[in-house]
């Protein structure tokens, strides 16, 4: 990923991948329209570059830029010793209890049975694993007192330690389980600003709380909260599970009196309450509310600006003057999905639908996800955005692509964007993606109309990107930044529903 990202960066490259000759990444090639009969020959020992340039010259520039990279790597390595095998690795750290296992999914399985076996909890950062495979996997892990976070689980924290795409975040008493990332970031990242903290963040993986996987480990991660002696909150963070999963769930977390904020997006928060818990109306209601059951305080809906809501309002309203005639819709790109789909459903509360490659309904799936129409909001860490490129998170130049796109659209008035930092994420994606920003406005200003950039960044001042850091540079480039993803979401539909 990080070598393909260099070399896209290299001018004259319309596309390019490289990687060694698996069926993946053949398959991968033949999407980006990059296949030749010599490539379709290779093996799954042989190493190859694809590239779709017009010049001989920017092939050449390519292949010494690989080079280079690669030497570059293996210098970086001769310290340090590298297994070959998860056994070499396990004989290299006997006494670690936790693997992270990110190999192609038809491999991922069998290397998870193995740490398994061995006693090792797992967390399944790979995807396209088989559902048969996860619940073969997660049975065998309930048997023998084992994690399994994943499948594609790209977000936790255990025992303080961030991984994969996860934030720096305090210790505290509050334990999260969820089986959405960027979810478990923004309610971990929300509970540090308050001043909080967490004791674990248990991802599950996204198909978990299917009728077919039973929630198992949803429900084994909540009886592990239940006993630990630090954990005094549970929160469950999820999209809505299957009905009679659903009550499983619940009736779990009534096996102790630990009080529970559980936020099942898009869900009917009466649920929740019949079995004694705290519904959670948005990412941030729900930390807010975690935060007042650690304190002992009153919990409220949070559901409102935090800031100064008639400065907003005025804000808002000012802005939306700036608009030329014709310039009446949002668009909101995202890197995190579970952010994307809570700000439809926030949307649809304010009576907009809004069109999208992961619709609320279905008669709003877009027909080509490369084409917006009306309000649209976009998840672009879906496979449609992401064959042969990294995740968004990683390398930001698919949303800046898209960005300047929708900035050619007479129709744009706003774009709204996240900013997922934190370990895993890109050391700069604020700075990597601002140029884009300020080209967009740009363009639109040429064409005599006025583009407005609203955004939030999910993260904490601990992050390495500092979360402050990102703020302030944000908006003294003229954006709009607000605390949540909850609260950007209401801000643009205040801008939207401002114009005359």
């Amino acid at each position: 990923m990080i070598v393909t990202k260099e070399l896209n960066s290299i001018s004259g490259v319309k596309e390019v991948l490289v990687g060694m000759g698996t069926d993946l990444n053949k398959e991968l090639t033949g999407n980006l329209n990059l296949m030749t009969p010599e490539i379709e020959e290779l093996t799954p020992n042989d190493f190859y570059i694809a590239v779709d340039t017009e010049k001989e010259e920017v092939f050449e520039e390519v292949v010494s830029k690989v080079d280079e990279l690669l030497s570059k790597k293996a210098e970086s390595q001769t310290s340090d010793y590298q297994p070959a095998t998860f056994d070499s690795a396990v004989d290299a750290l006997p006494d670690a209890n936790m693997v992270v296992i990110s190999v192609p999914g038809e491999y991922a399985a069998d290397e998870a049975k193995k740490a398994l076996n061995k006693g090792i909890h797992v967390m399944l950062f790979s995807d396209n694993v088989p559902i048969e495979k996860e619940i073969e996997l997660k049975k065998l892990a309930h048997e023998k007192g084992l994690l399994v976070m994943g499948p594609d689980c790209g977000t936790a924290i255990i025992n303080g330690v961030p991984l994969c795409f996860a934030n720096a975040v305090n210790k505290g008493d509050i334990g999260i389980v969820g089986a959405s990332g960027t979810g478990i970031q923004e309610v971990s990242s929300i509970i540090g600003k308050l001043g909080s903290g967490i004791t674990q963040a248990i991802g599950t993986g996204g198909r978990d709380l299917r009728a077919e996987v039973g929630g198992i480990m949803m429900i084994d991660g909540i009886r592990a909260l239940q006993k630990d002696p630090n954990t005094e909150v549970i929160v469950l963070i999820s999209k809505p599970p299957a009905k009679e999963i659903e009550e499983k769930v619940l009736n779990t977390l009534k096996e102790s009196d630990k009080p529970a904020v559980v936020h099942f997006i898009g869900g009917d928060p009466e649920v929740a309450k019949a079995y004694g818990a705290y519904a959670g109306l948005t990412l941030e209601d729900t930390a807010y509310k975690a935060v007042a059951l650690s304190r002992g305080e009153e919990v409220v809906d949070v559901v409102d600006f935090t800031r100064d809501k008639e400065e907003l309002e005025k804000a808002a309203k000012e802005e939306a003057t700036k608009f030329s005639q014709g310039q009446k819709y949002l668009r909101g790109l995202y890197s995190g999905g579970t952010l994307a789909y809570e700000a439809l459903q926030i949307l649809q509360e304010e009576g907009i639908d809004g069109y999208s490659n992961i619709p609320l309904k279905s008669e709003f799936k877009l027909e080509d996800v490369f084409k917006s129409k009306a309000h649209t909001v976009l998840d672009l860490g879906e496979d449609e955005f992401t064959v042969g490129k990294p995740h968004p998170m990683i390398d930001p130049s698919t949303r800046i692509d898209v960005i300047l796109k929708e900035a050619k659209d007479p129709e744009v008035a706003v774009i709204l964007l996240d900013f997922v930092i934190g370990y895993g994420a890109n050391r700069d994606i604020v700075g990597e993606i601002l140029p884009g920003i300020i080209k967009a406005r740009e363009y639109a200003e040429k064409e005599g109309r006025h583009l407005t950039f609203v955004a939030f960044v999910c993260g904490t001042n601990e992050d390495p990107q500092n979360l402050e850091k990102c703020e302030v540079t944000l908006k003294e480039n003229g954006v709009y930044v607000l605390p949540s993803n909850a609260q950007a979401v209401r801000f643009s539909e205040k801008l939207i529903s401002s114009i005359k």
